[in-house]
């Protein structure tokens, strides 16, 4: 089975909690083989297991367990992406979490909420499932502030929860955990999540404007089906994620999926593609979007892109481009006109040799 995979939007804010504690959030990506360049795209599909990793190691790093909470509170509504448009407009509490667990899988692959109710009370769990045997406390309060600060939005600041609960041990200073939550949390607990009060969620939703409601549906059924991503799409995200990171072959890609090398061939062949073919089209999308800007020197974008020299790099752009980096970044300068050639899904004998097998 596929390795779950979760949305660069789950670490919004990460930079800049992590200059306030006073430790380095490039050095911390790179340790778990995130590209710091790429935060910004939050859209951007990244293995769960290494989020996960990132927090208890940013965590231990500061000496701040309490890390994830602070973490949680640069989180907007809009940090779901295209789910909170929908969610807003839904009418009460209930609706908005049913919502939120039926499409959980388009922000995290690895966030797992249940909600029941009995006897006049609703517990909603979460829980974090990366995918591997790794510790996953810190993902487990930054979901479960998240939820908490979900509900705070739909129900006022009136609302408070009848518990917060965990299932990890509790920390030798549980202040922020106090504070962010207006209760103190129960640790040990059977299962992680918040108790409400039923009727709670029956409370109509005060950000919901009725007359956008249809609207809202209208737009989150274009958007996406609840239905488990192709490991053919997680394919075409990992090629972007690890092409710079010069790590990028079809043995770490399958790592990565958990599954083996011939699981990842014969699903590209169920729709007419290979890994050659899926790597040398993200290659010059982003070689292209790279050249384009003006972030990167073109050293530094031939080092990215996992070519042996610059020269390498410039033979091969040109024969995908028709033009030569230089050009291409001067007519992508503000009123260029027009651009020279389009990018041909070949590539070139020494550019294939430049990607690293392993």
């Amino acid at each position: 089975m596929a390795k779950p995979l979760a949305r660069y939007a789950a670490l919004t804010g990460y930079i800049e909690v992590s200059r306030m504690l006073g430790i380095d959030p490039v050095q911390l990506l790179r340790t778990v083989g995130l590209d710091p360049s790429s935060l910004d795209l939050q859209d951007r599909w990244i293995p769960a297991a290494s989020v996960a990793r990132l927090l208890e190691l940013s965590s231990a790093a500061s000496g701040r367990p309490d890390f994830a909470l602070k973490l949680a509170e640069h989180r907007r509504l809009s940090t779901l992406g295209p789910l909170s448009v929908s969610i807003r407009e839904e009418p009460d509490a209930r609706s908005a979490l049913r919502m939120l667990i039926r499409y959980q899988h388009m922000y995290n692959e690895a966030l797992h909420i249940r909600m029941t109710e009995r006897d006049g009370l609703s517990a909603i769990q979460v829980s974090i499932e990366p995918g591997e045997a790794i510790p996953v406390r810190q993902s487990v309060e930054l979901a479960v502030t998240v939820v908490h600060q979900l509900l705070r939005n739909l129900l006022g600041e009136h609302w408070h929860p009848v518990s917060v609960c965990f299932e990890h041990g509790r920390p030798a200073d549980d202040s922020t955990h106090r504070r962010m939550f207006g209760t103190p949390p129960t640790f040990d607990s059977d299962f992680s999540g918040i108790v409400t009060y039923t009727g709670d969620l029956n409370e109509p939703n005060r950000l919901s404007d009725p007359g956008l409601r249809t609207y809202a549906k209208q737009f989150l059924d274009t958007l996406s089906d609840p239905a488990e991503p192709t490991i053919e799409g997680r394919v075409r995200e990992l090629v972007e994620l690890l092409l710079p990171t010069g790590r990028c072959s079809i043995d770490q890609v399958a790592r990565s999926l958990g599954v083996d090398r011939r699981t990842v061939h014969r699903h590209l062949a169920k729709s007419g593609q290979t890994f050659t073919a899926v790597l040398d089209t993200t290659r010059a999308e982003l070689a292209n979007r790279m050249v384009r800007g003006s972030r990167y020197s073109f050293t530094e974008i031939s080092e990215m892109l996992a070519f042996s020299t610059p020269s390498s790099f410039s033979r091969w752009f040109h024969q995908q481009f028709g033009a030569s980096p230089r050009d291409w970044r001067k007519q992508a300068a503000p009123n260029a006109a027009v651009e020279v050639g389009h990018p041909r899904t070949d590539m070139s004998r020494d550019a294939q040799n430049d990607v690293p097998e392993g």
